[in-house]
């Protein structure tokens, strides 16, 4: 066949800029910019693994984010970008093959959009500011982006300018953000975003917080969060590791599970609810959490295997997976959850199991031996997730099993109504009798326990 003409394929800036920043929060894209800061600090202090027992020092680096009505920036000492890597890497919306940032060092970041993606999302006029030590000469510059601009552009020239600047104070990598978006407008005034973004950057950067990073949020320290787990006295928390290979590459893997805090009595609604948030499945790639208290299938739960319950609460699982391959770990582009095709999370999800099922386990005998229970849960130390005993699987207290009198329920209800139940539940492929079972302990725990 002839060629008669072309199709036009050109991309829109506009739209590309709104799909690219659609499907994030605000809160994760300053979590982006806040690993491109923890990745130009490590890289700068050798690529070390960060475990929970080692890693790099961080105790110099310090990164400042600060945010009002009008602005927002981020700032550290960590190094900073140098030229040839904003010329050739770091401002291209996506990885390129040649990118030699994308092997041989661990990092958080691997999509290479997380920069342009966070920024746009905040704010249309952006100044990126380095400066950096090359061949024991100072360097800077100042990369201006603006947006309304850029997008009105034509042509197939993406490109943004480099300027030279004045050199900063420490070397590192300053990004200051005006013409804020409606969106980050909104969130800086609301009087919950601050805290909730402090105790999310605890949380998800305990690894690297313990290992002496400073985060400050509008000038206020976070601290890391303190995870713990019951030691002694029967108690004897999973800690293991082992390493994936993925061809020639290796994926070292970190797994803990236990107790994190004892289950709470029926009558105790509101500490049920707030133990509850914190208890599930975590998984960590390079130090950074990107799923938290997961009490869904993208950990263990439902499908093959028992669905969470309130039961359960008290459990702790954490899994770390390292690699200087990015690319080879469980990472969606958001960070905030995992890639369930990965190889290495499908080859570690048999061994999440394997602690789960002891801790469902003892929830079900303890219910009719809970003296015996409380009195080695007393006796048990909170111990940091950082000094924990190695161990090759959890062990827990013996409990005895007292034989409760039981019953069955039938009756017939409309098979449409029961369907309706299940998606009620959030679960459309649930069977009659677990949908029956759950409208059982909904009533219950609604009409008796409370």
């Amino acid at each position: 066949m002839v060629e008669i003409s072309k199709a036009d394929a050109t991309a829109s800036r506009a739209f590309f800029v709104r799909m690219l920043t659609r499907d994030i929060s605000l809160e994760d894209c300053i979590l982006d910019l806040l690993d491109n800061s923890v990745d130009s600090a490590w890289k700068n202090l050798g690529a070390k693994r960060l475990s929970l027992t080692s890693g790099p020092d961080f105790s110099k680096v310090s990164i400042d984010i600060d945010f009002d009505v009008d602005s927002f920036s981020i700032r550290d000492n960590g190094g900073g970008m140098t030229l040839v890597s904003a010329e050739k890497y770091a401002f291209t919306f996506g990885r390129k093959d040649e990118d030699p940032e994308d092997t041989g060092e661990f990092s958080i970041g691997v999509y290479g959009i997380g920069l342009k993606r966070a920024v746009f999302k905040i704010g249309t006029n952006i100044w990126v500011h380095s400066t950096y030590t090359q061949s024991g000469k100072r360097n800077s510059f100042v990369v201006p982006i603006d947006v309304n601009s850029w997008v009105k552009q034509k042509g197939n020239n993406w490109d943004f300018p480099i300027e030279s600047s004045g050199h900063m104070d420490n070397d590192g990598l300053s990004i200051e953000v005006t013409g804020l978006t409606d969106l980050a407008r909104a969130s800086f005034q609301d009087p919950e975003f601050e805290p909730r973004l402090r105790a999310t950057v605890a949380r998800d950067y305990a690894l690297h917080l313990h290992r002496g990073l400073k985060v400050k949020v509008n000038g206020v320290p976070v601290m890391g969060e303190k995870f713990t787990l019951f030691e002694g006295a029967a108690f004897k928390p999973l800690n293991t590791s082992y390493e994936e290979k993925i061809g020639k590459e290796i994926v070292h893997v970190e797994i803990i599970s236990g107790l994190a805090f004892p289950p709470p009595e029926d009558n105790e609604p509101n500490d049920r609810g707030e133990r509850e948030s914190k208890s599930g499945w975590y998984v960590a790639c390079n130090g950074r959490i990107v799923m938290a208290a997961d009490k869904s299938v993208l950990s263990v739960w439902g499908d093959d295997f028992p669905a969470w319950h309130p039961q359960y609460t008290g459990f702790f699982g954490l899994i770390i997976f390292t690699s200087d391959r990015t690319d080879l770990l469980p990472l969606t582009t958001t960070k905030r959850s995992v890639d369930l095709s990965s190889v290495v999370y499908r080859r570690a999800r048999p061994k999440m199991k394997e602690p789960t099922r002891s801790w469902i386990n003892y929830t079900n005998v303890r219910k009719t031996d809970q003296g015996t229970a409380k009195l080695a849960e007393q006796e048990a130390k909170q111990t940091s997730i950082f000094s924990l005993t190695r161990s090759g699987s959890v062990s827990l207290p013996v409990l005895t099993r007292t034989r409760v009198k039981d019953t069955s329920i039938q009756f017939r209800m409309l098979t449409v109504r029961v369907k309706s139940l299940a998606k009620g539940f959030g679960d459309v492929t649930l069977s009659n009798s677990e949908v029956g079972r759950k409208a059982f302990e909904y009533a219950y725990e609604d009409l008796v326990e409370e």
